[in-house]
């Protein structure tokens, strides 16, 4: 399993297009093949930072859905709202402390 974290920065003023955008597009998103989870994050103290948190069965599968027409579309209309460049990290999960 991948896990992938997006980190993005918006202008104040778009925030509103991007959490539309957002939700027009999450269950496409979410039902891409591969993609086994996914979550959207708003910083708490800076209203205007999301993070997207998603699991992918592996990094080929995350890929097609970077190659797609989905992602293309939805990330060419997101990356216009943006007041500063993205950070994007892939990690694997190495172990988890469950209570």
């Amino acid at each position: 399993m991948l896990i992938r974290i997006v980190r993005m920065t918006f202008q104040p003023e778009n925030v509103t297009a991007f959490l539309e955008n957002f939700e027009l597009h999450k269950e496409s998103i979410r039902n891409f093949p591969g993609c086994e989870h996914l979550e959207l994050w708003q910083d708490e103290n800076q209203k205007n930072i999301f993070t997207t948190y998603s699991h992918w069965e592996s990094e080929d599968h995350l890929n097609q859905y970077r190659d797609s027409e989905l992602f293309k579309s939805v990330w060419n209309y997101t990356k216009a709202l943006f007041s500063e460049k993205p950070f994007a990290s892939s990690s694997k999960k190495i172990e988890e402390v469950v209570k």
